[in-house]
């Protein structure tokens, strides 16, 4: 399979779908024509992209621990920059994730969005291909490109199809991202002058200076921690969320904060392991500040969405504290909780969305009692808010399970604090569900309110099976990724036990 480019056809699928819509322009004469031939070019070409995808899972070889599917082009011969792709363990369910929720984007928004509707369809095709991108570029600037460019699509939606307040959250998304960003862009132009590639593979072996690993570690950090994003540079995730549409909001939960966590595990760990061992403290204190502080400020929101991009920031910390301690569980964990809180959180703006089609409000107190008038509805809703506090049976609990067991083994005061999200996400997720679905139907507005219809069933339904599938059967995730975590940590234990063996006195700062 890997002869037949398999990789590049997941990546630039999409693109055949915004060619196709391209062509829908010739229809200007009836618009509803052209809107609805969109819609079925964008589901059409995301399923199969999605289809691709899965034959990227079903001829991975969990037994090898490098890259796969290799493609290694040359691009621009004179600075040796190569259009190179791959995926690893650590990759492969990343592109899936992004692949899966793309189609379910679309569906989500087939009779939400009204105006622009190709143009929109456009923009989310673009974005898929930047985000699987990004998750299979080898080389450094072909990530820099597609992780950039996943911000112009992402700008567009919210700033064209946004709330009331969409220009100003669309442009402070750009605005933090872009600040980070030109660090690491920075930081990327001194590898290449050091080490004289831009391979992503040969860079994970290289070893730069213990003091040029600190400042690229910083430069690398600035970006990902936005991203993810860490406390205190998270502000502009509620803003994002609150007036995005429903599938923006989906996408961005679910797939575009988790190019954080991917570039800790791709750049942070592998290539500046003693820098990173060295601010993981600093690391860990902001991830708890982020599970503790976030999760009291969750409790206090009484705007659905809110709500749950406030306990996004909670669960990355989480993610931060598993990738940092640098072990088996964590590592393992943090990848896990990364991928739940991406069909999870996903589902639960979903579930806004409905609520917010028919009565266009997401305040909270607005609602109350709706299992009286949409107990399909209040089923669905209870199985994500169940796994977004880590029942066992669900993903969440998984995830949560690894990273704990992980941060135990590092130090113990760092799993009894970020426990305490367990407690906390219990305690807003219940409220919120409480609040809407439980209780009187005492408002005129709910009397006729209609339960979820069959698209929206469609919607929901593989949600479902993935967040039962991976919470009852979880080896069949855990499996293919854990070569590829194995090698990474090995390869981050030697480079620590070399720089200790050659100055014993060395101050090594958590480890």
């Amino acid at each position: 399979m890997s002869n037949l480019y398999l990789l590049s056809l997941t990546i630039f699928t999409p693109l055949a779908g915004v060619l196709f819509i391209l062509l829908t322009y010739a229809l200007r004469e009836d618009q509803e024509a052209a809107a609805n031939s969109a819609r079925w070019i964008a589901l059409w070409a995301s399923l199969a992209t999605f289809v691709v995808s899965l034959f990227l899972w079903l001829d991975f070889d969990a037994t090898k621990a490098g890259f796969q599917f290799i493609e290694k082009v040359e691009w621009i011969s004179s600075l040796g920059i190569h259009y190179y792709v791959g995926i690893d363990g650590i990759s492969l369910f990343f592109v899936l994730l992004s692949t899966f929720l793309t189609p379910i984007c679309v569906l989500a928004s087939w009779a939400t969005i009204r105006n622009h509707v190709r143009e929109y369809m456009i923009a989310f095709l673009a974005l898929e291909t930047f985000m699987i991108g990004v998750f299979c570029a080898l080389d450094m600037v072909l990530f820099y490109i597609f992780f950039e460019a996943v911000l112009i699509p992402m700008f567009i939606i919210i700033g064209v199809w946004g709330g009331p307040r969409r220009v100003y959250a669309s442009f402070k998304l750009f605005l933090y991202t872009l600040l980070g960003s030109v660090l690491m862009l920075l930081a990327m132009l001194a590898i290449y002058i050091t080490a004289g590639t831009t391979s992503i593979p040969e860079l994970m072996t290289y070893e730069f200076d213990r003091g040029l690993q600190i400042w690229l570690w910083l430069a690398f950090f600035a970006s990902f921690a936005v991203k993810i994003p860490m406390w205190p540079v998270h502000t502009w995730l509620p803003d994002a969320h609150v007036e995005a549409p429903t599938a923006g909001s989906v996408i961005l939960a679910g797939v575009l904060l988790k190019m954080g966590g991917y570039g800790f595990l791709r750049f942070s760990l592998p290539m500046f392991p003693l820098a990173s061992d060295i601010f993981a403290p600093v690391v860990f204190l902001l991830s708890i500040i982020a599970v503790i502080y976030t999760s009291l400020v969750a409790l206090a929101q009484e705007d659905m969405k809110k709500l749950i991009a406030y306990s996004s920031v909670a669960h990355m910390g989480f993610v931060t504290v598993g990738i940092f301690v640098a072990n088996q569980q964590g590592v393992t964990g943090a990848i896990i909780q990364m991928l739940s809180h991406g069909i999870v959180s996903a589902a639960l703006f979903l579930c806004v969305g409905v609520v917010y089609d028919r009565r266009h409000s997401r305040v909270i107190a607005d609602y109350g009692g709706l299992v009286h008038r949409m107990p399909k509805y209040a089923a669905v809703f209870m199985i994500f808010m169940l796994a977004s506090i880590g029942l066992p049976g669900t993903s969440g609990f998984v995830g949560e399970l690894l990273v704990l067991l992980g941060a135990f083994k590092s130090n113990t005061w760092i799993a009894a604090l970020i426990a305490t999200g367990l407690i906390l996400g219990a305690a807003y997720m219940l409220y919120l569900y409480r609040r809407i679905i439980f209780g009187l139907l005492k408002k005129d507005e709910l009397l006729s309110i209609a339960d979820l219809n069959k698209r929206e069933l469609l919607v929901f339904t593989p949600l479902v099976l993935v967040v039962l599938w991976m919470g009852i059967y979880p080896t069949s995730f855990l499996e293919p990724m854990e070569i590829s975590i194995t090698k990474l940590l090995a390869d981050y234990d030697y480079a620590l036990a070399s720089y200790e063996a050659a100055i014993p006195n060395n101050n090594m700062a958590f480890r």
